[in-house]
């Protein structure tokens, strides 16, 4: 394919989406990963595309986009490469937020008032229709709001139907190639990036190495405050269609995930999968890339999850996994042209919410790329922000 105009970093989704949408604006495209496709924070995911835990403000703009454009993207997929090569598990289920005390109630509901202002299908309901919607549910609730617009897909599989259309195109995807850093021109700007197979010359380098964007962009000469967050989910053995309808959580999960602690925190979530294993989380901890398993957070994930749906008690626990999250300080994603190096554009800092804004942070990269105007204002996200590069001014 002679040089590549863009050479994406790191193969998860958030990179895939960038790769397919820089392909389809007529983009040559490689795309590199140290391990396989999907293999790492992805493969870690439970597939949530989600409105529901967003306040109102630019990731929620963000995250609505990306709920209108994932069903489109995959819909065109299965229309450009036949549906057995874009199968991705779409399921538009629909959430539940519940309230277990006094306390929670009014926060919820005041939460999803600021919703609705913002476009969000977030509707207050009764108790008995909250036990419609989900019969296993505990009795044992103080309020509930249904957001019929939440939706999962299977991310891994996701991801590698982006990255098989990137391949139709005529784009590549490189497995085991790590990206060292990059090579610059007289004028400062990229030229090639550096990896462990060699120098590839290209015009711009996308760093979407997700939890890694940090280490990458220090060795580029960039370096953005982007830190790993650890989070784990526990797996249950397969339960009868119907046990779990909805993804379904506490109301205390919105905190955590706003929360800048660096401290272990849960919450409950629980939803099931295709397969009809039952996903539990979630947890999230600053502790670097210390990758061991604290047993303490796994009994306090089922304890959770057994409270809001006492089923869940008696049943298997087949696997637990772990995963590594990219976290910016300022809760929101990285995402543009790194004004201190041309060439060099940052994909990432999306933390647990990366598998549903993946669909429109790639659709936003290719139209800033190409000087289209852009779907989504992208200045909230710009690479020169103080929370994530404080020497940088946009």
């Amino acid at each position: 394919m002679g040089h590549p105009d863009v050479v994406v970093a790191g193969a998860g989704v958030v990179g895939a989406a960038c790769a397919e949408a820089l392909s389809r604006a007529g983009l040559r495209v490689v795309v590199l990963d140290r391990g396989a496709p999907a293999s790492g924070t992805t493969a870690a995911g439970e597939g949530n595309v989600l409105v529901s835990d967003k306040e109102p403000g630019p990731e929620l703009l963000l995250a609505q986009a990306s709920r209108r454009r994932w069903p489109e993207l995959l819909a065109e997929l299965r229309e450009e490469l036949g549906p057995g090569r874009a199968e991705a598990e779409w399921d538009p289920k629909g959430g539940l937020v519940v309230a277990t005390t006094d306390d929670s109630v009014l926060p919820l509901r005041e939460f999803a008032a600021a919703q609705r202002e913002a476009g969000v299908r977030a509707e207050p309901i009764g108790l008995d229709e909250a036990a419609s919607l989900e019969p296993r549910l505990t009795k044992a609730l103080t309020a509930a709001i249904h957001y019929p617009e939440d939706a999962q897909l299977q991310p891994v599989l996701a991801a590698t139907t982006l990255l098989a259309a990137v391949k139709a195109r005529g784009g590549q995807v490189r497995s085991g190639v790590e990206a060292l850093g990059v090579l610059r021109a007289g004028n400062g700007a990229v030229r090639a990036i550096r990896t462990s197979h060699g120098a590839i010359a290209c015009a711009a380098v996308v760093n979407a190495c997700g939890p890694w964007a940090g280490a990458f962009a220090k060795a580029c000469g960039a370096p953005i405050a982007v830190l790993p967050r650890r989070g784990m989910v526990l797996v249950t053995a397969p339960l009868p269609p119907g046990t779990v309808r909805h993804k379904v959580y506490d109301a205390d999960y919105v905190g955590a995930v706003a929360s800048g602690d660096a401290d272990l925190q849960t919450s409950t979530v629980v939803e099931s999968t295709r397969a009809g294993t039952v996903l539990i989380g979630s947890s999230r901890q600053r502790a670097g890339f210390d990758e061991t398993v604290r047993f303490d957070v796994l009994r306090e994930l089922a304890r959770k999850a057994a409270a809001l749906f006492p089923v869940l008690a008696n049943v298997p626990v087949m696997r637990a996994y772990g995963g590594f999250r990219p976290y910016a300080p300022d809760h929101l994603p990285v995402i543009g042209e790194d004004p201190r190096l041309p060439g060099l554009w940052h994909v990432t800092g999306h933390e647990g919410a990366g598998i549903g804004l993946a669909a429109a942070t790639g659709q936003l990269v290719a139209e800033l790329f190409t000087g289209q105007e852009s779907t989504v204002d992208a200045t909230p996200f710009r690479v020169g922000r103080p929370a994530v590069a404080e020497e940088v001014r946009a």
